[in-house]
């Protein structure tokens, strides 16, 4: 029995779920985040919510309930949006609880098949190698060439058909040339900043990558490209693999304080959230790194925009990445840059700050609940029926464009800093 005025027993823990019972004990079951969940949402069961699984991962640490497929299934169907970050008023770090947890359950080999080993294939062997994914998208872009993916897309299964509807178009292979390692500041000079590229933006999202240099130079920022830089680790450790995770951000971690920049600039939410998460992974090395970490809109909001005077007349809706909106807390600083281009008019929609079923590589391996996720965010941009949707992470933007494609929407979908730099070019008279 406890002594009178202590503290209730703390029990014996599972081994591995130390840190994740001390997060689950933050958590007052309000529920304030189940209207927040995207499974929830569309399950309407307890234990698919953020509550629901909070309760499981702290029946599994202590010991009352055992590590099995539920709590792998349960933690694998979570998005990981971080939605219900924005909404506990507690301050439950329930990202971080996520990754621990799936972690553990790729400990214990609950994770089976041939889906699995195909992931870890993919992220061990492709993403981070940066030759190897060059050649995967060349072949791609090959396939797509020859229509061959449209031949026998009819043919496949339909598993395999959805797959295929994904898969973006390869730009040619002029957009998906390197950016130089310097791109000198345009006027006054106000800074220098390391831009960020990432392993899939180069390949399939070069325009990006070369409008965010152009709109930093034309800001007044030289923009330094470190060459050894590569892939963040964010998919890595969504998939419970941490230790890859950690090597892929030390790297980067001394690629960047090489380029002796100012600030990380990171034009792709996830990889900003994951790189901006470098002191929890990487205690007394990541520190330095994560402080220098701001999303490119982020930046510029701050810093002062340099207002573009070429019009664009469009109307936009802009929709909330998670990991900008939820994990780094960017929501206003976008559409303050896209209400700063003269003519374009943003346009609301019902479902902005909801997930799109992208969540990395979550369309690939739950398909059904992605799809039922899209399928929401479609039907209110198609209620809205705008020119352009943007969105600041290249997941999310392969996601929204398979679903405004099988929609049958009209609307072309880019990211911001596409936008404000093509008004800069027609203030120039380029575009």
């Amino acid at each position: 029995m406890a002594a009178p005025g202590a503290g209730p027993a703390i029990p014996t823990l599972r081994d591995g779920f130390e840190e994740i019972y001390r997060s689950s004990l933050d958590c007052v079951h309000c529920g304030l985040c189940l209207p927040t969940c995207p499974t929830y949402r569309e399950t309407g069961r307890e234990g698919s919510s953020p509550r629901g699984r909070i309760y499981l991962m702290r029946g599994v640490a202590e010991g009352r309930q055992p590590l099995s497929d539920a709590l792998a299934e349960e933690a694998y169907l979570c998005l990981g949006c971080r939605a219900c970050e924005t909404a506990c008023p507690s301050g439950v770090a329930y990202g971080a609880m996520l990754e621990r947890t799936r972690s553990e359950v790729e400990r214990a080999g609950l994770r089976r098949g041939l889906a699995r080993r195909l992931e870890r294939l993919v992220l061990r062997h492709l993403l981070p190698h940066r030759r190897r994914l060059a050649r995967a998208i060349d072949l791609l872009a090959f396939v797509q060439r020859l229509s061959l993916d449209r031949l026998v897309q009819p043919l496949l299964p339909r598993a395999l058909r959805d797959t295929v509807q994904l898969a973006p178009r390869v730009p040619a292979r002029a957009a998906r040339r390197p950016l130089a390692p310097l791109v000198k500041a345009q006027g006054p000079r106000r800074g220098r900043v390391g831009l960020f590229v990432g392993c899939v933006m180069p390949e399939l999202f070069g325009s990006v990558n070369a409008a965010t240099a152009r709109v930093l130079a034309h800001n007044g920022y030289d923009v330094v490209v470190p060459p050894a830089q590569g892939c963040c680790g964010a998919l890595h450790a969504h998939a419970g693999d941490p230790d890859y995770a950690r090597r892929l951000a030390r790297h980067n971690a001394r690629a960047f304080t090489e380029a002796d920049a100012d600030v990380l600039i990171v034009n792709s939410a996830g990889c900003g959230a994951a790189m901006r998460d470098a002191s929890d992974w990487l205690p007394g090395e990541g520190e330095a790194l994560a402080a220098r970490v701001r999303d490119v809109c982020e930046f510029l909001d701050a810093e002062g925009l340099r207002a573009p005077a070429g019009r664009l007349d469009a109307s936009v809706c802009y929709d909330d990445p998670c990991h900008l909106l939820h994990a780094q807390r960017v929501g206003a600083a976008p559409r303050n840059l896209l209400g700063a281009i003269p003519g374009l008019r943003l346009v609301a929609h019902a479902e902005p700050d909801a997930c799109c079923g992208a969540a990395g590589i979550y369309n690939l391996t739950h398909r059904q609940m992605s799809r039922a996720v899209l399928d929401r965010k479609i039907a209110a941009l198609a209620a809205a029926d705008p020119d352009v949707i943007a969105s600041g992470n290249p997941g999310c933007m392969m996601q929204l464009r398979a679903g405004a494609a099988r929609a049958g929407l009209r609307a072309r979908v880019v990211h911001p800093v596409e936008l404000l730099d093509d008004a800069y070019a027609t203030e120039r008279g380029v575009g």
